[in-house]
């Protein structure tokens, strides 16, 4: 029986590394492709000679897309948002999540209701433009910031937190005369560390990756770094001014491919410093024993 088990065990984890493997390759090739691309000569990109390793060597692309005029300025709007969005957003779902977590408090169930409902069903792109156009936010910055600053799974996430911390740390602090501002700075966020670290990640990569409400809010000079490669992408800017050194659809690869290495690196590379709280965050509100 023992033997049996042990086999199951480990026909587990064969399965689990297998998974885990195949999934990682599936993630890293396709960036690795890219990277290889974006260094390559014409020549080796029109005779297909380039998958993960650069061929006949050069910087072009990156130069070409270093000295177009627009790509810093898209690349700081991009900062911009996902930096005071994120700032934004945690603020403001945290005074929402802190009451929405007491029970005792009369209508938060029907607020969350409200919240869950809006997760599923919302009113429609219209709608929403209509809104944002009458409040007077279109070609503005807060277009971006504040419309979205409320993610109803992230608020979900930090009301489940926030009631798992002991109500004896609450009950004691009211004791020593502690208001419920106090409890909130001084005992609720120092031990959500791990909840605002995964909500707060997961509201950086919205922000930048976002491109579709930059396009229907934000004039071009506020455009972000991915409507600029999506722009790119469709052939709509630069790939023609490019186009006269060499091969014009090897070029336009390599710029493409340059540009998404680009706008994507910053964003997986904040990864790794969060990731230590990430794996407790993303536990929030399972079940417990």
């Amino acid at each position: 029986m023992k033997s049996y088990s042990d086999r199951s065990t480990i026909l587990f984890q064969i399965l689990v590394y297998t998974v885990m493997i195949f999934t990682l390759l599936v993630t890293l090739i396709p960036l690795i492709s890219m990277a290889a691309l974006s260094l390559s000569s014409s020549k080796a990109i029109v005779n297909n000679e380039v998958f993960l390793w650069p061929k006949g060597l050069t910087f072009e692309a990156y130069r070409q897309i270093f000295t177009y005029p627009n790509f810093f300025r898209a690349y700081g709007n991009t900062f911009f948002y996902t930096f005071f969005g994120t700032a934004i957003s945690l603020v403001v779902m945290i005074f929402f999540a802190f009451p929405l977590s007491k029970p005792a408090l009369k209508g938060t169930k029907f607020v969350l209701k409200l919240v869950v409902f809006s997760m599923f069903f919302s009113g429609g792109l219209i709608p929403n433009y209509l809104l944002i156009s009458n409040l007077g936010l279109t070609n503005t910055r807060w277009a971006i910031l504040l419309p979205f600053a409320i993610n109803q799974f992230n608020l979900i996430l930090l009301i489940n937190f926030f009631k798992s911390i002991p109500i004896d740390l609450e009950e004691a602090a009211i004791i020593d005369g502690v208001n419920y501002a106090g409890i909130l700075t001084r005992i609720v966020l120092p031990l959500s560390g791990a909840a605002l670290a995964t909500v707060g990640l997961y509201t950086a990569v919205f922000f930048w990756n976002d491109w579709f409400n930059g396009l229907i809010y934000l004039k071009s000079s506020q455009f972000p770094v991915m409507l600029f490669l999506r722009n790119i992408v469709t052939g709509t800017s630069m790939v023609g001014e490019a186009a006269g050194v060499g091969d014009k659809s090897a070029i336009a690869i390599s710029i493409k491919s340059a540009v998404i290495v680009t706008s994507t690196l910053p964003i997986i590379l904040l990864y790794p410093f969060l990731q230590r709280y990430f794996v407790k965050g993303v536990m929030i509100g399972a079940v417990k024993g």
